[in-house]
């Protein structure tokens, strides 16, 4: 059987770990990389803002080969466009002609990305695609997997360092996805079925840092531009790895 020949894109949050499990259920499917780009000021993932130590602890727990895209700390969409494309030819010149997605609802996120990888001739996979938000996290949860809370928009800072779970989930305000998927918080996954055993971490630090937000969306790279529409911060906790 030819199986299709994938990347996936990896955060390191809930939403990248069940997409993940799925895909690696489906013998259509070689994924070949798990994609991230990294903050490369600070060698952090960006947005989420995870140590490098983690992720490459994450990649290794799920035995897929990490593949590293390395930005400036806050590019422009120029800058972030050209740099992705750079790399999405060389998987398309590796046989490679699908990159697979953790996004849920975001229509303007999945539109930039589609259109973005159709220029070099690939196709975006979305499996959690216009899932309930609530089923998601249950299915999540239900499968053994745990995720803790690394980054948040301001309003939200009372969660961060929080593992989510159902008690934690019942404390949400009603207007925030349960999964953060208007850019609510980030998290990061470190135990479940995809990791051959859980990933030890430690809390430390938490910062704020006051973000201006871009006055439109050729400004700054794309999922930025898009979770943005006001002058905000985000709350970070730093992850030690044990």
């Amino acid at each position: 059987m030819n199986k299709l020949k994938c990347v996936f894109n990896w955060s390191g949050g809930k939403g990248s770990a069940l997409a993940l499990y799925h895909c690696l259920q489906d013998p259509n499917l070689d994924i070949r990389y798990l994609v991230t780009t990294i903050n490369d000021s600070v060698n952090r993932i960006s947005m989420h803002g995870v140590s490098y130590e983690l992720l490459k602890q994450q990649a290794e727990e799920i035995g897929i080969e990490l593949y590293e895209i390395r930005l400036p700390g806050m590019p422009d969409m120029q800058t972030y466009d050209e740099t992705m494309r750079v790399h999405l030819r060389k998987f398309k010149f590796e046989g490679i002609i699908h990159s697979i997605f953790g996004d849920i609802l975001l229509e303007d996120l999945r539109k930039y990305r589609e259109d973005k990888l159709a220029e070099v001739g690939l196709t975006a996979l979305f499996p959690l695609w216009k899932r309930d938000t609530r089923a998601v996290v249950d299915e999540f949860l239900a499968f053994g997997f745990k995720t803790v809370i690394v980054c948040t928009q301001e309003k939200y800072g009372n969660l961060l360092g929080e593992e989510i779970n159902q008690e934690l989930i019942r404390t949400f305000s009603e207007d925030m996805d349960v999964c953060g998927e208007n850019g609510e918080f980030h998290t990061f996954a470190f135990d479940g079925p995809i990791f051959s055993k859980p990933i030890k971490y430690t809390l430390g630090e938490k910062v704020f840092k006051a973000f201006k937000a871009p006055k439109n969306s050729t400004d700054t790279c794309g999922d930025i531009a898009i979770t943005q529409s006001e002058n905000s911060g985000f709350w970070y906790v730093d992850l030690l790895a044990n």
